[in-house]
């Protein structure tokens, strides 16, 4: 409780003396990701991640599905802006033919974006005399990550569509994401990736708990805002039971979730890059969470994947294996259709 008062001080101290604001902000957070990298405490590719000291140990893979290019790509971050008891790691599932392009623009920019943003609302709420932050911390702590990922979510989906290099009119991205402090885990979800957690039942049974929702146009909440407006939601005669968002008056873009970034050609009839975010507290029930693009949940359920990860003895090769097992289930029970791109991360919460 004394460091996390130390810092509420300190940042306060440095917005009350800071003229040019999120500026400054911009520019320690971009000066951490520099010093992150150099210091190897983020992956960007598939490997594993286990600084010592930490109580976290990531598994990340990664493999190419048969339609192209591969648009999935991944982030662990250990120590995220340099504390200690903090990480951020993310999945990101690109669509579109710009799309992989889309998926790591926002890998790149969202986490530094987010940590500005935090700094920013953390020191504003420590100088805020209606906000008491000592004696409710977990439910302030909360509103903070919520307040700064909408805000980071929103200047990421601008920052794409000013971009000059990056066509995304019809091209986006979804981003599932996890910031891990202490022992609690902050959630955001946009799109139709999936975090399942792993827990130990009373019966002391390893159990899945889904942590998101998997953001399909067909669900009820998001259907009735796209038709109000004026986007269609529907099914192709050869996609049965696949729910795509389309235009009022053409066959397109067919997106088959109902949140992403980029996509600018269907951000007026529906379509949004709002999160959902959602913390759980972590006990030492809590073995790991998983997260996913819709390429493993589209073969792997809940249960499988959680049972695949935890029979793998080493850790390092958790999230190959469940993607190797989401390979072999799509050659069995999706014959005839096109692999999609499939990678998983794997967050221990136990090292040893």
């Amino acid at each position: 409780m004394r460091q996390f008062s130390s810092m509420l001080n300190g940042l306060a101290r440095s917005l009350r003396g800071n003229n040019s604001g999120n500026d400054d902000g911009r520019e320690t957070a971009e000066v951490k990701t520099k010093d992150a990298k150099r210091n190897e405490l983020i992956l960007r590719s598939s490997g594993s991640v286990n600084v010592d000291g930490s109580n976290n140990f990531a598994s990340v893979f990664s493999k190419r599905g048969r339609k192209g290019v591969n648009q999935d790509c991944a982030i662990v971050w250990e120590e995220f802006g340099c504390q200690t008891d903090m990480l951020f790691c993310g999945i990101f599932d690109g669509h579109g033919p710009w799309g992989h392009f889309v998926a790591k623009e926002v890998r790149e920019s969202m986490p530094s974006s987010l940590l500005c943003n935090w700094q920013e609302t953390l020191a504003q709420a420590s100088i805020d005399p209606d906000t008491d932050l000592e004696s409710n911390k977990n439910h302030e702590r909360f509103h903070i990550w919520k307040h700064s990922y909408l805000k980071t979510c929103a200047a990421v989906d601008r920052m794409l569509e000013r971009h000059k290099k990056i066509n995304s009119f019809y091209s986006g991205t979804t981003a599932l994401t996890i910031v891990r402090q202490g022992d609690l885990i902050y959630v955001a979800n946009i799109g139709d990736s999936r975090a399942v957690l792993a827990t130990t039942s009373d019966e002391g049974n390893l159990v899945p708990v889904q942590l998101t929702v998997d953001f399909k146009p067909n669900l009820p909440q998001e259907a009735e805002r796209i038709i109000q407006c004026k986007g269609r939601v529907f099914c192709l005669h050869d996609e049965p039971g696949v729910h795509r968002v389309w235009l009022p008056d053409e066959e397109s873009p067919g997106l088959a979730m109902s949140r992403a970034f980029g996509d600018y050609c269907i951000k007026d009839y529906g379509l949004i890059s709002v999160p959902e975010v959602t913390q759980r507290h972590i006990t030492g029930r809590d073995e790991f969470v998983v997260l996913a693009t819709d390429g493993v949940w589209d073969v792997v359920t809940n249960q499988e994947a959680i049972q695949i990860v935890s029979s793998t003895p080493d850790k390092a090769k958790a999230a190959k294996k469940l993607v190797e097992s989401a390979v072999r289930a799509w050659k069995k029970k999706r014959k005839g259709i096109a692999m999609d791109d499939i990678s998983a991360i794997c967050l221990f919460f136990h090292t040893c």
